[in-house]
């Protein structure tokens, strides 16, 4: 698959030039890059590069992380196009999740008590990040009950780097299709508040039709992922469904009753745009807000 090498970049100081994209010289330098900045880059916190699996098992898993749903993630890496990664990664992500409580006193570790007891072991994840990925690698991602992020890199000039999603699958439960299905998965009780539950569904239905959509389900939201989350829906309240956007609000007209900085301000889920829904002409009329969230993460 080749359709990243479409994607032309150009500098205009001074003139138009094309930037051309290029592979890193080791596979080890794309892993320090995004180690550097993992967080902003895949929404997962850092914990620990090379973690050994110990002598039996007899590994090393490029790098370790906590997603801000919870998820264990491990982060596999290769220079170019490497048909073995996303069956290495597999191999570890199998490893870890036979060992939990390892991963949970890392997490512990770096990250304290609170951060530890909330590791949601329900959809660990795995993220391989390569120079390219065949057809058959996308293939298999999606037939694979596993949570899977193919992530294809490029770097541009002297200190651009480029990430673009391939392909990526939710696992057991929350693949899209399986998200439509899974509609019925309590969020609070709204049995007797049915236009809100009307609600509830126009904006599932819009928040999936947006593209190749994860859906995780915590105790006090429900996340839309695609690589990162871009949408953290709250249960209905008696009169209205807050939903948290990952798109600047600095960037938006605010409108008072219908979007709301909460930046600094706590929240469940991710993100810093609330966004209030009455009614499904709410719904439309965020859909410019929830495709800005998609497109970047």
């Amino acid at each position: 698959m080749n359709e990243g090498a479409n994607l032309k970049l150009y500098s205009t100081k001074g003139g138009v030039t094309e930037v051309t994209p290029r592979l890193a010289e080791a596979e080890v330098h794309v892993q320090h890059l995004v180690e550097a900045g993992m967080e902003t880059l895949l929404g997962v916190q850092f914990l620990a590069s090379e973690y050994s699996t110990g002598p039996v098992h007899g590994g090393r898993i490029d790098s370790l992380g906590l997603d801000e749903n919870g998820s264990p993630v491990v982060v596999e890496y290769k220079r170019g196009v490497d048909a073995g990664v996303i069956n290495q990664g597999l191999f570890y992500l199998s490893w870890l999740v036979d060992h939990r409580a390892e991963f949970e006193r890392l997490v512990r570790d770096r990250l304290g008590v609170s951060a530890a007891a909330q590791v949601r072991w329900s959809s660990p994840r795995l993220i391989c990040i390569a120079g390219d990925f065949s057809r058959y690698d996308v293939h298999a991602v999606r037939e694979h009950r596993r949570s899977i992020d193919l992530v294809r890199y490029r770097l541009f000039g002297s200190d651009l780097l480029g990430l673009e999603t391939v392909a990526s699958t939710g696992g057991r439960l929350s693949t899209a299709g399986r998200a439509r299905r899974s509609l019925a998965a309590p969020m609070g009780d709204v049995a007797h508040l049915a236009p809100l539950d009307e609600l509830k569904q126009a904006l599932h239905e819009t928040l999936l039709g947006l593209g190749d959509v994860t859906l995780v389900q915590r105790k006090t939201y429900r996340a839309y992922q695609r690589l990162r989350n871009f949408a953290c829906v709250c249960p209905p309240q008696k009169t209205k469904i807050l939903v948290y956007v990952k798109v600047d609000p600095k960037e938006v007209d605010l409108v008072p009753g219908f979007t709301r900085d909460v930046t600094g301000l706590g929240h469940h889920g991710t993100g810093n745009l609330e966004v209030q829904l009455r009614t499904q002409r709410d719904v439309e009329r965020a859909q410019d807000l929830f495709r800005a969230g998609y497109a970047a993460a």
